[in-house]
C-alpha cells in the first residue's frame, strides 16, 4: 500500500510537472496577452477594442488610417502610440482628406478624438467629414463609382469583393467592427454619429487671449497649451492606465492640423533661423513620450514645403514615426501631361515606423499614386501608359524618361542614360 500510495503521489507530482511545463511552454505571442489586457489565463489575449487588431509581424495594436490602401502600405494600420505626419501638398487640397477621413474612421468605431487646430473651429471640421459606406446602397454607388474608373471585367471581380465582405447596416450607434471603410468624400457623415461620439476640440483662438502673460519658454504659447489638453485628456479618461476606465477600454485619435505654420505662433516657416527654431521638435518629443505610455495614436498635417529651413524637417522626420508625402499635379507641368491624366499627384512614403527595432524600415514601393474619382479617394500603383500613338509630344516623352529615372526601379528605370523603353 505504501508502494501504491507513493506511486500515486509520484503520478501526481508528475502530472503537477506536466501542467507546469504546458503553462511555461507556450508562445512568445500568448505570454504577451495577459499582461496587456490585466486577466488571467482564461480571459483574452489581447486588448479587445473595436476598430483595432494586432499586426501580424510584431502583435502591435493597430488602428486604421481611413484609408484601407494606406493600411496596406503601413504594415496593417497605424499602430498604437505613434505619430503619422501627413505633408501636406502646396495647396492643401488632398491632405485635409486623409486628416478627416482619419477622424470619421473612429467616429465610426466609437473612438474618443481628440481635434485641434489654429485655422478652423474642430466642430465645423466634424461637420465636414466624409460618410462611411457601410450599407447596401453605399454599396451599390462604391459600385457604380468604380464602374466609372475601371474596365468591365475589373467591375466584375470588385463586385465578387463586396459581396463577401458581409459590412453592417448602417445604425445610430457606432456598432462596425470591421477594420477600415470606405468614405464617401461627395457626403457628409450622418449628425447622429456626430452626437453620439465623444469628442474634444482645441482651437488656438479661443486658448490663448491677446492678454496672456507667458514666461520665457523654449515652446511657444500654443503648443503648450495643446501639451496641456492632450495630457488633461489622457489623464482624465484613464487612457494612460493611471486611473483604469470603469467602462469598455477605448482609443484615443488625435488629428492635429497645420501644425508649424504661422497660425502656431511658430516663425519656421517665415525666416530660415527664427527665434522659435526649435519649438516645433520640442513639441514632437514631448508629444511622443504621451503618446508611448497611453492608448492613443496620432495624425498631424504639416506644411513642409513652408519650412525655410531644411535641418528642421530632417529633425521633425526623425520624430515622427509615419511620414508620408503629398505632391498635387496642380500648378505643375504634369497637370497638362497626359502621361499623368488619370491621376491628381504622386503619395511619397517617406518614413514607415521602426518598432521594436532598431533601424526603420523602407517601403519597396516608390512608385504611388493617388486620385480622388467622383466620390473616393484612392492609392494607386503609378503605371505610366505605352508611347503607342503619335500625339505625344517630343517634351511628353523626355518627361516619361525624366520620371521613370525618379521613380525608381518599380516604373521601369533603366540601368543608365536617358532613352526610356520603347513598345
Amino acid at each position: 500500500m505504501a508502494a501504491v500510495a507513493s506511486c500515486g503521489s509520484g503520478a501526481g507530482s508528475t502530472g503537477s510537472a506536466v501542467a507546469t511545463a504546458s503553462k511555461s511552454n507556450v508562445t512568445s505571442f500568448q505570454r504577451r496577452g495577459p499582461r496587456a489586457s490585466g486577466t488571467n489565463d482564461s480571459g483574452p489575449r489581447l486588448v479587445s477594442i473595436a476598430g483595432t487588431r494586432p499586426s501580424v509581424r510584431n502583435g502591435q495594436l493597430l488602428v486604421s488610417t481611413g484609408l484601407p490602401a494606406l493600411d496596406q502600405l503601413l504594415g496593417g494600420g497605424l499602430a498604437i502610440g505613434t505619430v503619422l505626419l501627413i505633408e501636406e501638398d502646396k495647396y492643401n487640397i488632398y491632405s485635409p482628406l486623409l486628416f478627416k477621413c482619419f477622424l470619421a474612421e473612429g467616429i465610426v468605431n466609437g473612438h474618443t478624438l481628440l481635434v485641434a487646430s489654429a485655422k478652423e473651429d474642430p466642430a465645423n471640421i466634424l461637420q465636414e467629414l466624409p460618410a462611411p459606406l457601410l450599407d447596401d446602397n453605399s454599396k451599390k454607388e462604391f459600385d457604380e463609382d468604380v464602374y466609372n474608373h475601371k474596365t468591365p471585367e475589373s467591375n466584375i471581380k470588385m463586385k465578387i469583393a463586396w459581396r463577401y465582405q458581409l459590412l453592417p447596416k448602417m445604425e445610430i450607434g457606432p456598432v462596425s467592427s470591421r477594420f477600415g471603410h470606405y468614405y464617401d468624400a461627395s457626403k457628409r457623415i450622418p449628425q447622429e454619429l456626430i452626437e453620439a461620439s465623444n469628442w474634444h476640440g482645441f482651437f488656438l483662438p479661443e486658448k490663448i487671449s491677446s492678454t496672456l502673460k507667458v514666461e520665457p519658454c523654449s515652446l511657444t504659447p500654443g503648443y503648450i497649451k495643446l501639451l496641456q489638453f492632450i495630457q488633461n485628456i489622457i489623464s482624465e479618461e484613464g487612457f494612460d492606465g493611471s486611473n483604469p476606465q470603469k467602462k469598455q477600454r477605448n482609443v484615443l485619435r488625435i488629428g492635429i492640423q497645420n501644425l508649424g505654420s504661422p497660425l502656431w505662433g511658430d516663425d519656421i516657416c517665415c525666416a530660415e533661423n527664427g527665434s522659435n527654431s526649435h519649438s516645433l521638435t520640442k513639441f514632437l518629443y514631448v508629444l511622443r513620450g504621451l503618446l508611448r505610455t497611453s492608448l492613443s495614436a496620432c495624425i498631424i498635417t504639416m506644411p513642409t514645403h513652408l519650412i525655410q529651413n531644411k535641418a528642421i524637417i530632417a529633425r521633425v522626420t526623425n520624430l515622427s514615426d509615419i511620414v508620408i508625402g503629398l505632391e498635387s499635379f496642380i500648378g505643375s507641368e504634369r497637370e497638362t501631361n497626359p502621361l499623368y491624366k488619370d491621376y491628381h499627384g504622386l503619395i511619397h512614403i517617406r518614413q514607415i515606423p521602426r518598432l521594436n527595432n532598431l533601424i526603420c524600415d523602407e517601403s519597396d514601393v516608390k512608385d504611388l499614386a493617388f486620385k480622388l474619382k467622383r466620390k473616393l479617394f484612392t492609392i494607386e500603383r503609378l503605371h505610366l501608359p505605352p508611347d503607342l500613338s503619335d500625339t505625344v509630344s517630343r517634351s511628353s516623352k523626355q518627361d516619361l524618361a525624366e520620371s521613370t529615372k525618379r521613380l525608381g526601379p518599380g516604373c521601369g528605370m533603366m540601368a543608365g542614360g536617358k532613352k526610356h523603353l520603347d513598345f
